[in-house]
């Protein structure tokens, strides 16, 4: 799958185990660089549906359009996917999901 990034420094950081190890520290910087990894070797999103790794999942409220993936209790990589398809329903279609652009990594809880 193709991974971008929202902005400069979401890229920096995610770009760089230096820089994720500086910013969240070894053992979160270490799920990042999984769930990464995880994203670009996955052909759709569908392939990181759960029970996959990660506990990928579409966010709702003011995050609706959003999608995470877990990296620890309260820690979630929150990207969006650029190019998908909707079924009928208007909802996104996870096998359509070829691209994603990481948005944060945030502690949302």
């Amino acid at each position: 799958m193709d991974v971008t990034y929202a902005d400069r420094k979401v890229g920096k950081v995610c770009e760089s185990e230096r820089e994720m190890r500086r910013t969240y520290g070894a053992e979160l910087a270490k799920k990042i660089a999984q769930r990464l990894a995880a994203l670009r070797a996955a052909e759709t999103l569908e392939d990181l549906r759960p029970p996959a790794v990660g506990r990928c999942h579409a966010l709702s409220g003011d995050k609706a359009g959003l999608l995470s993936l877990h990296l620890t209790a309260n820690w979630r990589l929150v990207f969006s996917p650029t190019e998908y398809e909707e079924d009928e329903q208007g909802g996104l279609k996870w096998e359509s999901v070829t691209a994603v652009t990481i948005e944060e990594i945030e502690d949302y809880h």
